[in-house]
């Protein structure tokens, strides 16, 4: 059984999706993102940053979206939703999900925490512009890798094109932000994803409400 602190509008949505693919037993630990608002004392005790996803499970936990999505997968390896580590893929994957998380989830950091890139308040609309740009700068990377292939990975499905779903739903124009329209082979993958059980399941909120 893995436990999940989990809240909406999250990267948590997206390991849930992940443990539904795995057709895993979990556990969801409702707490929040919202600035100033409290955090498990749990939940803490893994991530002093008060961040989600953190995973446990029972000898272990740990946090960063990535870095959960390679565990599962490699723990759960027989699912086939991540290369193996000899696989020729496997650089790929590795690559893009780190590219993700350190890439185009920093850039969506600048425009919706602002004030962590800002010494002060007057600053901050700078910020938001530059996160916008590096937006538009990073998804476009990614469209270019996709060119004309079906999957991040070529034919084959993986857990990388569940994040890139993930990141997708976090496009907001009222911020600001370029449409998925803008890069053709993100929106063609990230409607493909959508179309699964797993994310139909857990993604209801945004399919309803894009803007939720």
């Amino acid at each position: 059984m893995y436990r999940l602190f989990y809240a909406e509008k999250s990267a948590s949505m997206g390991i849930r999706v992940i443990l539904e693919e795995l057709d895993l037993p979990y556990e969801l630990l409702q707490t929040s993102v919202e600035p100033g608002e409290p955090r498990p004392e749990a939940q803490l005790a893994v991530n002093p940053n008060g961040w989600v996803p953190v995973l446990q499970w029972e000898n272990g936990a740990m946090y960063e979206a990535a870095a959960i999505i390679v565990f599962l997968c490699d723990r759960h390896g027989e699912k086939g939703l991540a290369p193996a580590i000899n696989d020729p893929a496997r650089a790929l994957y590795l690559q893009t999900l780190v590219y993700f998380s350190n890439s185009i989830q920093n850039a969506f950091q600048l425009t919706y925490y602002p004030d962590r890139f800002a010494d002060a308040v007057e600053y901050e609309p700078s910020a938001e512009r530059r996160g916008n740009r590096r937006l538009a700068e990073t998804w476009r990377v990614i469209d270019e890798q996709i060119s004309d292939n079906r999957w991040l990975l070529g034919d084959r499905f993986s857990a990388a094109d569940i994040y890139l779903f993930m990141l997708t739903t976090w496009l907001r124009s009222s911020k600001g932000h370029p449409p998925v329209s803008d890069f053709p082979n993100v929106k063609r993958i990230a409607d493909a994803v959508m179309q699964r059980p797993s994310v139909q399941l857990v993604y209801e909120p945004w399919i309803s409400n894009p803007e939720y």
